[in-house]
């Protein structure tokens, strides 16, 4: 049954719902509905999937752009109606001759959906009396026939049915392929370690048994060649090999023991790290950019249509954005689109992201009058900058130092969980961080919950010594929520004012480490949950963070679980254009890039310049 139907404007004005259906939606599905799908540029997708507290509804929709107007339906997602998709095309149809921008009341369209409804229903009906299967009797007859042929018969088999050169014997090792003779067929039979086919022997088949004739022949020559074998297989190398010794972890053994970096004297010595030698952090420097226009070449988006689409002449061109188009078409949009999408993924976007963002440009495109001395082209590349601007915004703002401030005036630390896979530069870039909010005039505390790597506690120890501020640690093989929830509460004793918490690399994958992640973030509660990926990565971005995603929300004890708040993106110096993965990665999670690391030294991490990412993608 249709839960509900609504009509409403781009800006969010509803015209019209269906009073005859009268029910209640439960949760928000038509608000989850825009926030998701159309404010993000999902609008190509088929449907949605709406869960919330005690519902599960599915949703459909269909746009008319040029009025500007949305078209909803919501049903129980058990159902599965097959005529809802007809019954907004008829919806759409109807609604329009009688829309006016300045009539607020359509009550006379009551009766016209109910007639619609009720046409709609009929057809699915039609639909499914053709589609069911009409079963035939069979005979009992011819039923004890097929089974005896088949092998389930009770009677014994004729020798005719037997392959050519087999006793009655071996008919116990046949497999029938069918249930009846055929010269097609070709029957197979093992017997005595041999394959035959059609009564002779298949010698191609023998390839991985033990060939008796082979050894004849061989011990009839002298039987070097198994001699030879079973002398080098009996010979023992009277040379032993030289094995590493595998470094033995011992909680009790002193933290002296587990340190591999420096000698003890040197510790002793002060590193005299002053903030402005290495200078400001370009998290605080606005980037430049070049506002000079490129120019636009007439056949940059035909060259790379498709070879079977039909061209238009220049004068049938020129003329057609001379007067305007009366309403895209989506043939019209689909070379303009297919050249989109090849330039988005050379600039290493994730393939499934690139045809969902042209289905969304074209959803909104289709319908539409083209403007006067406006290229289809054009028009198509305006489209979807203004869809990567809107996906690459913050939803919500988070601005850290305000929220390390409140945090503070509450009287507890601001806690940020560093995440990823491994080897992606979780601890250098979260040396950066703390060297940005030092020079900020804020106190850091760094937490080494890495206990599963080995080196990780030194590493982050020499960032800390380099730093000049305090560490927390408790070596390796420690269970790391623990450990994080011990320096939360040391960071809260001594007025530390941010806790970033290091994390060991795992795999998206490897459940273990997950259900681990997931546990530290649900003891501790922290107020950013940072996910730290490679800017190199094309379609494996998005399978790395919908996993991660997903893990922390199914292995977490929490009703409400704390998932990926944030991304920083490293390695960003390294890929010139194929800025593609940032893109990819905010489309998957919702989440902003926070920060973008660019270089090795403390300094080189960075905004990212929304601008920048898609002149960049479109160039």
């Amino acid at each position: 049954m249709l839960e509900q139907l609504l009509i409403f404007t781009r800006g969010g004005l509803i015209l019209w719902t269906c009073k005859e259906l009268g029910n209640a939606l439960k949760g928000s599905p038509i608000d989850t509905l825009i926030r998701s799908c159309l404010l993000e540029e999902r609008s190509g997708a088929a449907s949605y999937n709406y869960d919330g507290p005690g519902a599960a509804y599915t949703l459909k929709w269909t746009f008319h752009n040029e009025l500007g107007l949305v078209f909803v339906a919501v049903y129980q997602r058990i159902l599965h109606l097959l005529y809802v998709d007809e019954l907004l095309t008829m919806v759409k149809r109807e609604f329009t001759e009688i829309y006016n921008p300045k009539r607020l009341d359509y009550h006379d369209f009551d009766e016209t959906f109910r007639q619609l409804k009720k046409e709609a229903e009929g057809r699915a009906e039609e639909f499914k009396k053709l589609k069911q299967p009409v079963s035939k009797p069979v005979s009992d007859g011819k039923k004890q026939g097929q089974l005896k042929r088949g092998g389930f018969g009770g009677g014994n088999k004729n020798k005719s049915e037997a392959s050519d050169g087999a006793d009655d014997g071996n008919e116990k090792g046949r497999n029938l392929e069918s249930g009846h003779s055929n010269s097609n067929n070709v029957e197979m039979e093992v017997s005595r370690g041999r394959t035959f086919a059609n009564g002779k022997e298949n010698e191609s088949s023998n390839v991985g048994a033990f060939d008796v004739s082979k050894l004849q022949k061989l011990r009839s020559k002298g039987g070097k060649k198994t001699d030879t074998v079973a002398i080098k297989g009996s010979k023992e190398d009277p040379k032993k090999k030289i094995t590493k010794k595998n470094r033995v972890w011992n909680d009790s053994a002193p933290e002296s023991k587990l340190d591999f970096t420096d000698p003890v004297e040197n510790m002793n010595e002060k590193v005299e790290v002053v903030a402005t030698d290495h200078g400001e952090s370009m998290m605080d420097k606005d980037e430049i950019i070049s506002s000079e226009s490129e120019v636009e070449e007439d056949e940059e988006v035909g060259k790379d249509s498709k070879p079977d689409v039909k061209k238009k002449g220049w004068f049938s061109s020129m003329f057609q954005s001379i007067a305007g188009k009366a309403n895209l078409e989506k043939a019209d949009l689909e070379p303009a689109l297919k050249a989109l999408k090849d330039r988005l993924m050379t600039k290493n976007v994730a393939e499934e992201i690139a045809e969902k963002l042209c289905e969304s440009v074209a959803a909104s495109l289709e319908g539409k009058k083209l403007a006067s001395f406006t290229r289809i082209s054009s028009t198509v590349q305006a489209a979807m900058e203004e869809a990567l601007v809107r996906i690459l915004t913050p939803r919500r703002s988070i601005d850290i130092l305000r929220d390390v401030h409140a945090a503070k005036e509450q009287g507890k630390p601001y806690v940020v969980v560093f995440v990823g896979v491994n080897g992606v530069g979780k601890s250098t870039n979260l040396a950066k961080v703390a060297y940005w909010l030092l020079q900020h005039k804020l106190t850091v505390m760094m937490a080494a919950c890495d206990t599963f790597r080995s080196g990780a506690v030194e590493q982050l120890r020499t960032h800390a010594r380099r730093l000049q501020i305090p560490i927390f640690e408790k070596g390796y093989e420690k269970d790391p929520a623990i450990v994080a929830k011990e320096a939360i509460q040391e960071a809260t004793r001594n007025g530390s004012d941010v806790v970033l918490v290091d994390t060991a690399g795992r795999m998206q994958d490897n459940e273990p480490l997950m259900r681990a992640l997931s546990k530290l973030i649900s003891v501790n509660n922290p107020d950013l949950v940072l996910f730290v990926g490679e800017a190199l990565v094309g379609n494996d971005a998005v399978d790395q963070l919908s996993k991660f995603n997903q893990k922390l929300a199914d292995l977490s004890p929490s009703s409400n679980p704390s998932v990926i708040d944030g991304i920083l993106l490293t390695k960003f110096d390294t890929i010139d254009d194929k800025v593609g993965a940032a893109l990819s990665m905010v489309y998957i999670s919702g989440s902003p890039v926070m920060f973008v690391g660019c270089g090795q030294s403390y300094t080189d991490l960075k905004k990212l310049n929304v601008k920048s990412i898609v002149k960049t993608l479109l160039k």
